[in-house]
């Protein structure tokens, strides 16, 4: 009975799918999985896009941007693979440590469904502190010049953008690398802190709008601006790629009107790379 319904079925299978022959129903069956099968690969090794929803790597990302981090720099864990389907491990697969000022895709220590950005400013073993608003490594205050002001866009109570004039400035760290932020002030959020000595494993990370940014220098459980968003210290595991360019930005908090959209795309932001 089986090898008569054998051909009935391989004749649907060629009407259905449009081919004459079994190697073209082999082919047409086989096609999709090759393309879910190397999506599932690149987006797991290669390279992933990811979205910025908010302002906390102003000047160096703006809302809306749309960029891409590589995978491999770093090497692999459970957070490679989409959804974190991977086995737990507090070492990863091909392990490379981030450098210093390494923008970093990563999953929240305290709910590894949300995915942040952030700059790695710490190291393994490295103390940590902010004094009057500026940034000390390993007892050392880092240079820091001023390089004009900026306009950060923040959220209003209404769903749409406030534009504030911040004081832009370029800090060097410790391997030299240089890089943008920006301070609405010297007295205000997370401008003085205890030092933070950084475990064995763990990443201290923050976001360049230096006022406007929960990060490592808040945890979870603080109270305040960043309760629940904190970021405290971030295993190696949780690293998920290197940002390395912008593919696209839209200012979605000023596309008010329908007619207003299509000049909310910023042009001139795609491919910059993310420094």
């Amino acid at each position: 009975m089986a090898e008569r319904q054998t051909p009935k079925l391989l004749d649907s299978l060629r009407r259905l799918l449009g081919v004459t022959d079994g190697k073209g129903v082999a082919r047409a069956l086989l096609e999709p999985v090759a393309i879910v099968a190397l999506t599932f690969t690149a987006t797991t090794a290669i390279a992933q896009p990811f979205y910025v929803p908010s302002g906390s790597m102003q000047p160096t990302l703006a809302i809306g941007d749309a960029f891409i981090a590589a995978k491999y720099p770093y090497g692999y864990s459970r957070y490679s693979v989409p959804f974190g389907l991977g086995p737990a491990s507090h070492n990863r697969l091909l392990e490379s440590l981030p450098e210093r000022g390494d923008v970093v895709v990563f999953r929240l220590p305290s709910d590894p469904s949300l995915t942040y950005i952030k700059r790695v400013i710490g190291l393994p073993g490295d103390r940590i502190q902010m004094i009057d608003g500026r940034l000390w490594i390993n007892g050392k205050k880092l240079a820091l010049r001023r390089d004009g002001d900026g306009q950060v866009e923040v959220q209003n109570s209404e769903g749409g953008a406030d534009n504030l004039v911040a004081q832009r400035y370029v800090e060097t760290l410790p391997n030299g690398k240089e890089h943008p932020i920006y301070k609405m002030g010297w007295h205000t959020f997370g401008d003085d802190t205890r030092q933070f000595v950084v475990p064995a494993g763990h990443l201290f990370m923050m976001g360049d709008n230096r006022d406007d940014s929960c990060d490592s220098r808040f945890s979870p459980y603080d109270d305040g601006a960043c309760k629940d968003k904190g970021v405290g210290f971030v295993p190696v595991e949780n690293l998920v790629g290197r940002a390395e360019f912008v593919v696209g930005s839209y200012d979605f908090l000023n596309a008010h009107a329908v007619w207003s959209w299509i000049g909310e795309f910023r042009l001139s932001r795609m491919f910059n790379g993310v420094n």
